[in-house]
């Protein structure tokens, strides 16, 4: 019914001095009060961090209390890393389906700025040997690979090397502000103002960048393809949407259908390619073929994520993979945009509803992958 996100922020930038609970409340109300039926106000809200909101215990509901919402109105936080904020839609409309009310808010936030560095307590632990720990460095106890490691090993396997990684990258700049030029963000984002001042803008895009520029930066995180350049940097933001149940809900205005949605699981290696098979198992639930669809969203976690999701997808559902990039995250997407973990999932839902609008119709899936080998997807419908 609605939709709203803020400008997302560079790491230490623009939005550092608001934390995930300031810009939980600031959406809530901003999603809010864009609701055409806002008389009758959600029953739950549904919230996704991929850092469990930094350093505050249960963020969200600080977020709702401080949100012009009832503070009778009861928030529940999903962990699901960078799936988190897509979990919270699709747990909203699980809400919904399930006959448990009537509206529901997914929202997603990160403000990877205020990330606290962690100093595990223990008895044994002498003080000269205590070890502080970056979670930002997105490593776990499970493994001692980072993910950036993982996804540039997939990416090698499936073909995709260091040189695909960087145009993509490039290209999604350059969709971004295609887009902008012609206000195909203008209706998503709210601005905040912070002091004195208003933001407006998303800080991540680059008008400026090149493939030799690209071409010239250190791999980083111990990774043989991924650098800072085909990589979204560390960014806060938070996004939401309104979700309405009940047959009556289209003629009042709805801006898209939650058909169906997936949320699937493998070993550390596959994150750069489930969510191709998120997608493949949603077409085939729905009896879709991948000619059927209209509009793809794949996040960028890495440049490499939606180019080794389409390769697979091309091998397993038969398709030219070279024509299937082309209809992947039209807009650009988070290696431009910026990465702010648990409301990406919500962005790229929003910008395919707002594809599908320019279009007039048709049916959408957005994917995601989340640390550790989570993924998640959502089918459209408008």
């Amino acid at each position: 019914m609605a939709m709203a996100r803020t400008p997302f922020g560079k790491f230490r930038g623009a939005l550092a001095e608001l934390d995930s609970i300031d810009l939980g409340h600031r959406l809530i109300d901003a999603v809010a009060a864009r609701d055409p039926d806002g008389g009758i106000l959600p029953e739950i809200v549904y919230g996704g961090a991929g850092l469990l909101g930094g350093s505050h215990l249960t963020a969200l509901r600080q977020s709702l209390i401080k949100s012009a919402l009832p503070d009778t109105t009861p928030s529940q936080g999903v962990d699901r890393a960078c799936c988190s904020g897509m979990t919270a839609i699709a747990s909203a409309a699980a809400h919904l389906r399930a006959g448990q009310g009537d509206k529901a808010l997914a929202i997603g936030v990160e403000s990877l700025s205020n990330t606290p560095v962690l100093l595990h307590r223990g008895s044994e632990r002498k003080i000269n040997s205590l070890e502080l720990i970056d979670p930002l460095l997105l490593s776990g106890s499970v493994s001692e690979k980072t993910i950036a490691q993982y996804t540039s090993e997939e990416a090698l396997k499936c073909g995709v090397g260091r040189a695909e990684q960087d145009q993509w990258a490039l290209e999604s700049h350059e969709k971004y502000f295609a887009a902008k030029r012609r206000g195909a963000f203008d209706g998503q984002i709210v601005p905040l103002r912070i002091g004195d001042t208003v933001v407006t803008d998303d800080e991540g895009p680059r008008e400026t960048s090149s493939l030799a520029r690209l071409a010239a930066l250190p791999t980083v995180n111990g990774a043989a393809t991924i650098t800072a350049g085909n990589a979204p940097g560390l960014s806060d933001g938070a996004a939401g949407l309104v979700l309405v149940g009940g047959e009556d809900a289209a003629p009042k205005g709805a801006l898209a259908e939650i058909v169906d949605w997936v949320q699937l699981a493998g070993d550390l290696q596959s994150g750069t390619s489930i969510p191709a098979a998120c997608i493949a198992r949603l077409l085939e639930r729905n009896r879709l073929a991948l000619h059927d669809i209209d509009v793809i969203e794949i996040n960028e976690a890495f440049a490499a994520t939606p180019l080794v999701s389409a390769t697979v997808m091309a091998n397993r559902l038969g398709a030219d993979p070279s024509r299937l990039r082309d209809r992947i995250n039209a807009w650009g997407g988070s290696v431009a945009i910026g990465h702010p973990l648990g409301a990406s999932g919500i962005r790229i839902v929003m910008q395919a509803i707002d594809r599908l609008r320019e279009r007039g119709g048709g049916i959408a899936v957005c994917a995601i992958c989340g640390g550790f080998g989570q993924g998640e997807a959502v089918l459209l419908r408008l």
